[in-house]
């Protein structure tokens, strides 16, 4: 089944899974309310609520003072949004302590997990705490609209592909992107989807990564997304990273990122911020780790937001067989283009 949403100004369809496809994801979700469709020629795997939002993000006005920090999930997000932060602001460290980093970036997409049945799921069997559910509720509301309200500079978060982000967005915002070796995000993805309630993976990592290579998990095809911003890396309003590059120089990426948003920090000043965004400094961050969810009962115990911060971890949940499919599946993708993720 294909629907056409182009009467609500958002101008790509979207597709059904087929059955036995949308059979497999379910039995491995424990919460019943994963539930994706493919959008546009891509066929990006998205949750169906962000069709509610779709159009109202793709014609978002954008001022020239924007900045987003775009990536595919767990590809070094939070650790560059507080990089970007500090840099635009001055390195204003008892502000970004005391401000949590979704009040700082609204992110655009975090609503398309949490439907209203899974609202309901959650306070009928997770928590009927009042302030949690008040949190679930603020999380689950489209910020498309609440963005229009802030004022400027505006910093905004999204995991979605810049093909479904407002088509002038390099031309009057800032991007910096972030892309990081699709292992690593699978391994880091599979922690994820376990971490947050709304998802509730219960398989094997082989399940998980099983589903990801062959585009049946949130927003793949992972290698679209990642050509897409590949493919505008040379553009004035564009700053492409490898998370690789932030784990083994960061002073290096700190100064490029400084260089792209006008910034000129002294050595002691990127020093001090090297310290700041350390693994271990970053995962005792309160700001940054997204406890407000894990109080409210939206994260699960036993899995953390902030993991290990490392490149290569892969190595260590990847058998033989996996090993050898992963290498043949990422030759295949990058057979088109000149892009190569550093160490890989």
């Amino acid at each position: 089944m294909t629907e056409d949403t182009s009467e609500s100004n958002f101008p790509f369809e979207y597709e059904e899974l087929k059955p036995e496809e949308r059979d497999e994801v379910q039995k491995l979700y424990k919460c019943p309310y994963v539930d994706y469709v493919s959008v546009g020629p891509k066929k990006y795997k998205l949750h169906r609520r962000f069709l509610d939002d779709a159009a109202n993000i793709y014609n978002m006005p954008l001022r020239k003072d924007d900045t987003f920090v775009v990536t595919y999930q767990r590809s070094g997000t939070t650790w560059t949004q507080e990089l970007v932060w500090l840099l635009a602001n001055d390195l204003d460290y008892e502000t970004a302590k005391g401000t949590s980093l979704l009040q700082r970036y609204p992110f655009l997409d975090i609503f398309m997990f949490f439907n209203k049945d899974w609202q309901d799921y959650f306070i009928k069997n997770i928590s009927g705490d009042e302030s949690a559910v008040k949190v679930a509720e603020r999380v689950a509301t489209p910020v498309s609209q609440y963005v229009l309200s802030l004022p400027s500079p505006r910093m905004i978060k999204t995991h979605l592909p810049l093909s479904l982000l407002p088509p002038t967005l390099l031309e009057t915002a800032k991007v910096v992107y972030v892309a990081r070796d699709p292992r690593d995000v699978a391994v880091s993805s599979y922690h994820h989807s376990r971490l947050f309630k709304v998802l509730d993976f219960s398989g094997t990592f082989k399940e998980f990564w099983n589903l990801f290579i062959r585009d049946l998990f949130t927003l793949t095809p992972y290698f679209e997304h990642i050509k897409e911003a590949w493919e505008q890396r040379n553009h004035p309003n564009m700053l492409f990273l490898f998370y690789e590059n932030l784990s083994k120089d960061l002073p290096s990426v700190v100064r490029r990122v400084a260089d792209f948003l006008g910034k000129d920090p002294n050595p002691e000043e990127i020093s001090r911020l090297c310290d700041h965004l350390s693994i271990e400094n970053f995962k005792k961050n309160e700001s940054v780790n997204f406890e407000e969810l894990r109080d409210s009962g939206i994260l699960a115990s036993g899995e953390e937001f902030i993991r290990k911060g490392k490149s290569g971890g892969w190595r260590d949940y990847f058998d033989e067989e996996m090993t050898q499919q992963a290498e043949r599946w990422i030759a295949d993708n990058l057979r088109d283009t000149d892009l190569r993720f550093p160490n890989a």
